[in-house]
């Protein structure tokens, strides 16, 4: 008796199975881009619909075939026991699951990447792998992006329904030529698999890697669009953080680049010339965009903002037209300012660098005689912070939990419920254990409030204005939280002997097309505050980034001895005005009026982005003495900063 069957049925079905998820990730990724629409506005029009497809497809090929690799070989064995209805329920259960996950993580990344500018990668396991509350701000976000959830049920009805079963059994008279035809689509089925996970049959093709997405669009922050975060956590996964390229001869690179600062008058041991105590905020998502002292211009000119204490201190202050953090996490931050190492590739933390000697603000002022401590209202050790704070030459360090301990303060009665003690209570806690300290001290205090999941203290519900976005009712709380910190620090004996630094971490949700481009996606405020008035005041043009902080707070007290700082002294009229970061792949460099983004071998974009703050004119080619300058410089940076990295050379031997 001959059974009904195809000797090919299995082929065809793993065909029509491998289009529809391909079909799905399409529909996830045009979910992600509804939901973060306000990021791709901007530049939309000015995509290619073709390019973008083409990228997409290429970028889910690797996805697609690395995920649904045990599903090929199951469907392509040549076994004729794999025909059983058991045995293909096994195989629906494995396609459904693991393509399930893929999808899952590209709705719950159309969240995430909100705040982080690109799609998650592998580092993010390593960074939150210590964290206790990611499972209570997960249920949160389910009851918040309800319609995700639909989304994803609605996918996985999908997969069930749409799974297609090859068809029937094999008789014994026919297994020879089976054997032969399923062993050669499984021989077929390898060659593909490879190029599709590469990303190319050309010899010449590396296997593609996420700033390969950059070729499809015109921004850095465009090529979440075209990447899905199964394949970006894939390609991420044990790779090497660091490569130093060649772009210059050894001999010749400091001549274009030279992080090594050296004092006018070397003395050793160090000493200061100014016996300053250096008081360090890092406020937790405290971008630019929020403060209506650097945004008089926006709104036609009704733009307020959500900080007026910040913007009655701004204008007795040192701070910058333009300035720009140097990464966009929590974690990229606080190596930026307090160390002056900018994030490239990977966060500093999770790189096998973090294990190097490393040179630090407070390291180096505690080598002249200061007390040094840093304080994090969060879960000691959460973050990283504690260790990275000890790393770099905080001898103490002040959480949650000497946070509850101190009887002038109601413990964890003033605990956010997520993340950290509350910003007022746990500044005012930061303002008098500096009393407490002896002179001169150099801390530094990170805040947490001004976060997801977007919450206020009870009693300050209807304080603050909800504004446009969630964020902007924290960020009202988080200036109030420095105006009761500088009340009291005002009335405190040090207070007119200190050097305060205002910055923030990173930004966050942004509803102005200027703060969605990509260095507007880092354009956080970098703020010098003397109550003495021995510093000058202004509002100046000079370009800033987080990691000019340590260089010109040292620069500033007249350190003495020389140091490791990527970043320039803001204070030395002489220095070449720079900027630096790292998105997605490429690097945007900013140097005096100009952008230039740089993939690692080549120029790929220039503007004048004062001009144009939109960055709608590529202008790549116009200026090439101007572009020439500023690619060797940057490559000389890249070169330096990846060589030191790897020889452990961050400090002065």
């Amino acid at each position: 008796m001959k059974l009904k069957t195809s000797c090919c049925s299995n082929l065809v079905a793993v065909l029509l199975n491998l289009l529809l998820a391909y079909g799905v990730y399409m529909l996830s990724r045009v979910v992600y881009v509804w939901e973060n629409w306000e990021l791709f506005r901007v530049g939309w029009s000015e995509l290619s619909y073709s390019e973008l497809l083409r990228g997409s497809l290429r970028f889910d090929s690797s996805a697609i075939f690395v995920t649904n690799s045990l599903y090929l070989i199951l469907m392509l064995l040549p076994w004729h026991g794999k025909e059983r209805k058991g045995y293909q329920g096994f195989c629906k259960g494995v396609f459904v699951t693991v393509n399930m996950l893929g999808v899952s993580a590209n709705l719950a990344d159309a969240v995430y990447s909100q705040f982080t500018g690109r799609r998650t990668t592998a580092s993010f396991f390593r960074e939150f792998g210590n964290e206790d509350n990611l499972g209570s701000i997960f249920f949160i976000e389910l009851g918040r992006h309800w319609y995700l959830v639909l989304a994803g049920l609605l996918f996985l009805v999908l997969f069930i329904l749409l799974y297609t079963r090859p068809c029937g059994e094999v008789p014994a008279g026919s297994r020879r030529g089976y054997y032969v035809v399923q062993s050669l689509c499984l021989l077929l089925a390898v060659p593909v698999t490879i190029v599709a996970q590469r990303g190319g049959v050309s010899t010449a093709i590396r296997p593609i890697t996420i700033s390969n997405a950059n070729q499809y669009v015109n921004s850095p922050a465009e090529a979440a669009i075209v990447l899905n975060t199964p394949f970006s956590v894939i390609r991420t996964i044990g790779k090497s953080s660091f490569e130093v390229p060649n772009y210059f001869p050894e001999n010749e690179l400091q001549s274009f680049y030279n992080p090594l600062h050296q004092p006018a008058q070397p003395a050793m041991p160090p000493t200061v010339r100014r016996q300053k105590n250096v008081v360090v905020l890092i406020v937790e998502s405290f971008g630019k965009e929020y403060i209506g002292f650097y945004n008089k211009s926006l709104e036609n000119g009704q733009y307020k903002g959500y900080t007026p204490f910040m913007d009655s201190l701004l204008p007795h202050t040192l701070t910058f037209r333009h300035s720009f953090a140097n990464g966009r996490k929590s974690i990229d931050g606080m190596p930026s300012i307090l160390s002056s190492i900018p994030m490239f590739e990977e966060p500093f933390f999770l790189t096998p660098a973090s294990l190097n000697r490393v040179s630090g603000m407070a390291g180096e002022l505690r080598k002249a005689g200061y007390h040094t401590a840093f304080f994090h209202g969060a879960e000691n050790g959460s973050m990283g912070f504690q260790a990275f704070a000890r790393t770099t030459g905080f001898e103490e360090y002040y959480g949650r939990t000497e946070y509850n301990a101190d009887p002038r303060f109601r413990g964890d009665k003033d605990f956010d419920g997520t993340w950290a003690i509350w910003d007022e209570p746990f500044l005012q806690y930061y303002a008098l254990k500096m009393t407490e300290m002896q002179e001169p001290f150099a801390t530094a205090v990170f805040t947490a409030s001004s976060h997801h999941p977007f919450v206020v203290p009870e009693d300050y519900e209807e304080a603050f204005p909800a504004g446009n976005l969630p964020m902007h009712k924290p960020i009202g709380y988080a200036d109030y939280a420095l105006r009761r910190f500088f009340e009291t620090a005002s009335k405190q004996p040090w207070y007119c002997n200190t050097l305060f630094v205002i910055t923030a971490d990173h930004t966050n949700q942004s509803d102005h097309a200027e703060y969605k481009t990509g260095p507007g996606s880092f354009a956080v405020p970098i703020v010098f505050f003397d109550p003495s008035g021995e510093l000058p005041v202004g509002f100046s043009n000079v370009v800033a980034q987080q990691i000019d902080i340590m260089p010109t707070v040292l620069d500033y007290v007249g350190y003495s001895s020389p140091y490791v700082a990527f970043g320039k002294n803001l204070l030395d009229s002489l220095a070449k005005p720079w900027a630096v970061n790292y998105l997605n792949g490429i690097y945007q460099y900013v140097q005096g009026d100009y952008l230039l983004l740089f993939d690692g071998s080549k120029e790929t974009a220039f503007y004048h982005y004062v001009e144009d703050s939109l960055l709608k004119h590529n202008l790549q080619g116009t200026q090439p003495v101007i572009e020439q300058e500023m690619q060797r410089t940057l490559q000389a940076l890249i070169q330096t900063y990846m060589h030191r990295m790897t020889t452990d050379s961050l400090t002065v031997r």
